[in-house]
């Protein structure tokens, strides 16, 4: 058996549970897939914890597939590629596209096994992180700009890369209006705990968005996204500074993310964090 680096055990078990609050596991042999009954995000299958069963073929991803189908579900698979390396093979032999995304995490937030990473008097290789913006606020379940922050990751990722585009306030709007039954569960996330929002606003219009996703000491922090017209006025990088720091609040002490891509993640970069790994997505062939 591969003895994991204790960095990537723990997001092994994160990836585990965090799903598992807003969505029913199933069990099917080399995978458990998540399935979301609340509106929101559609989750995945990943290799399922404590396997030790035979490594998956393209068989048992054709079932999983199949599954999926059945449910109306995306046909999507996501991985860990250092802790399950035999996977890929086996997706794209099922005919399933593989994307890769550098698995990154904030270097102080390494645990203190990984020694050749972490200063011996418990100082935090990552520095400090930046002040406060003064457009970023983490945002209560009640906020009026809770909808908007919701929608703008889905006309961010809907415009990949991090060139200016041509989608702004008034594509915002549509979305927010056609995302509306998103927003009581997203709300109920945020009033939990569960889920942590924050959000660039100007002049009444969100600008960027993202979230972290705590668990434990563990939080993920996803979604973040800028509306197109906004780009390259680092509010992405100021949304997730405000993520980090309010995980540090929470007792967190070990935030991850995947960035997008290497340009991406040379940005997250300069907030500390460290490529660690790599993040698998599969999904069909479009």
């Amino acid at each position: 058996m591969t003895t994991l680096n204790p960095s990537l055990g723990r997001l092994e078990q994160y990836y585990d549970a965090v799903p598992r609050a807003s969505a029913r596991a199933e069990d099917l042999g080399p995978f458990t897939l998540f399935v979301r009954e609340p509106p929101g995000w559609p989750y995945y299958a990943r290799p399922a914890i404590g396997w030790t069963g035979p490594a998956a073929t393209a068989e048992d991803v054709d079932r999983v597939r199949a599954r999926q189908r059945e449910l109306g579900v995306p046909e999507a698979f996501e991985w860990v590629a250092e802790v399950t390396p035999g996977l890929r093979e086996a997706v794209e032999a099922a005919g399933l596209r593989v994307h890769a995304h550098p698995l990154m995490v904030r270097e102080g937030d390494l645990t203190d096994r990984d020694a050749d990473l972490t200063d011996r008097d418990g100082a935090d290789p990552a520095g400090a992180l930046p002040g406060p913006h003064p457009l970023v606020r983490v945002l209560g379940p009640d906020d009026p700009f809770l909808a908007g922050a919701l929608a703008v990751p889905h006309l961010a990722f809907a415009a990949p890369g991090t060139a200016t585009g041509p989608a702004g306030p008034a594509e915002l709007a549509a979305e927010i209006i056609a995302r509306a039954d998103e927003l009581p569960a997203g709300a109920e996330r945020v009033r939990a705990g569960r889920t942590v929002i924050a959000a660039a606003v100007e002049d009444g219009v969100v600008l960027c968005s993202g979230m972290h996703l705590p668990v434990g000491r563990v939080s993920e922090v996803v979604g973040v996204g800028t509306l197109p017209a906004a780009r390259r006025r680092g509010l992405g990088l100021a949304v997730t500074a405000a993520l980090v720091a309010d995980a540090r609040t929470r007792g967190v002490d070990t935030v991850f993310l995947s960035a997008g891509d290497e340009d991406v993640a040379r940005i997250y970069a300069r907030l500390g964090f460290r490529r660690v790994a790599t993040a698998l997505i599969a999904e069909p062939v479009a």
